[in-house]
């Protein structure tokens, strides 16, 4: 399933691979842009060997549709690791007006050079890094206060790199989102599709709303109950295929004969849980490295 599409671009991130590494000396920092969900699953282990010591800010997008209590616990997570990290959404604008302070932040020493050399208010390059879907676009468009990259819910709209200016005194260059090659855990593979990082259009989305069923009725049965008006003691017993079956008996996404119509109800399901119409809901939560 999605952590059998695993095998996918790999020309994709050699591609990105060696853009970074071309690159690297032409900024002063790296964002990394994460999935509030999925913060684990969503990084890139790729870039970090890249990045090596190049100081960096971590942004976690789409904390809008993440458990507040559950960032918090991934905030402190970053923070004890010696990251420095900002959760922030680009579609409500909550916590962007923090990033150039944040990113003075982590430049505090080049920052201080600059000034004593004579060249306070000199502007700083940043190199924005994630996968596909995490929302590298949105957030430059938030930053430049207009549409100037190409935007679209779906993974692998930037292709290229591109340089763009903003008003705060900071380049930004933004890079293709691409996945690495190889998945260890499967359950990164489960995330990143459930949360749309992989193309559905290589999934079988049916059997990937089966297994977000079994999750979300592990993780929050009761956000899955009221939504989808269940009785929440009777999802102790429904696997994945069952549970999916009753949401769409319940919703009257039905074909002949009374059965559910499977494709239906999966897009459904997908769709709701991707914009937090079931709640706010958190995948992952942070364990000791």
């Amino acid at each position: 399933m999605p952590s059998q599409v695993i095998q996918w671009f790999p020309g994709h991130m050699a591609k990105t691979r060696r853009l970074m590494q071309e690159n690297l000396s032409k900024v002063d920092v790296l964002i990394e842009v994460l999935d509030a969900r999925i913060p684990r699953s969503s990084r890139n282990p790729e870039i970090h060997r890249i990045a090596g010591q190049k100081p960096m800010l971590t942004l976690l997008n789409k904390a809008g549709l993440a458990s507040q209590a559950a960032t918090d616990l991934w905030v402190a997570h970053f923070k004890s690791n010696g990251d420095y990290v900002l959760p922030i959404d680009c579609v409500s604008g909550d916590g962007i007006k923090k990033i150039p302070d944040a990113i003075r932040e982590v430049l505090a020493e080049k920052v201080e050079r600059y000034r004593e050399k004579g060249m306070e208010g000199r502007r700083l390059r940043a190199m924005i890094v994630g996968i596909p879907n995490v929302g590298k676009s949105s957030l430059i468009n938030r930053l430049c206060g207009s549409g100037k990259t190409k935007v679209e819910n779906r993974p692998g709209v930037t292709m290229t790199k591109q340089w763009v200016g903003t008003d705060i005194g900071l380049d930004l260059m933004d890079m293709p989102g691409v996945l690495w090659p190889k998945f260890d855990d499967a359950k990164v593979g489960e995330n990143l599709a459930f949360t749309g990082a992989i193309k559905d259009q290589i999934l079988d989305t049916e059997e990937l709303a089966m297994l977000l069923c079994a999750r979300l009725n592990r993780l929050c049965p009761a956000l899955l109950a009221a939504r989808y008006k269940l009785n929440e003691e009777d999802l102790r017993d429904l696997d994945g295929y069952d549970l999916l079956a009753l949401i769409g008996k319940k919703r009257g996404m039905l074909v002949s004969g009374g059965e559910t119509d499977f494709a239906r109800t999966a897009n459904m399901l997908l769709d709701e849980f991707r914009h937090a119409v079931i709640g706010r809901i958190t995948l992952e939560k942070p364990t000791k490295d």
